[in-house]
């Protein structure tokens, strides 16, 4: 075997290796989508129950995609306690929730559309 061929052997040995590794599989990666939650966005929801003196609202809603939450009826505090006029006990409506210091909030709440 001639001193040409034995690095082009080693060559393609070590070129197979790398490309089967994990540091170039990950080139060919979507890393807008590893580890991130989709962008905030409204969730549908309807209203259970109001309580404006504790600043509390009870929420039937569907998932929240950017939380990676199923659909089910909870509590969530309101940002600012005036969200809570926006709206009455039985009402369709769309809602802004997020996470604060483990704390489920909603920033923003709209009559369903």
């Amino acid at each position: 075997m001639t001193k040409v061929q034995r690095i082009l052997g080693t060559a393609a040995l070590t070129l197979s290796s790398l490309l089967g590794s994990p540091v170039f599989a990950q080139m060919n990666m979507d890393h807008g989508k590893m580890g991130m939650a989709a962008t905030p966005g409204m969730t549908d929801g309807e209203v259970r129950k109001i309580d404006k003196e504790a600043g509390k609202i009870t929420i039937k809603h569907g998932d929240i995609k950017h939380m990676d939450m199923p659909g089910m009826t909870m509590v969530f505090v309101v940002k600012d306690k005036a969200l809570l006029d926006k709206t009455t006990v039985g009402a369709k409506v769309q809602f802004m929730a997020t996470n604060e210091n483990g704390q489920m909030m909603v920033t923003d709440i709209q009559p369903a559309k």
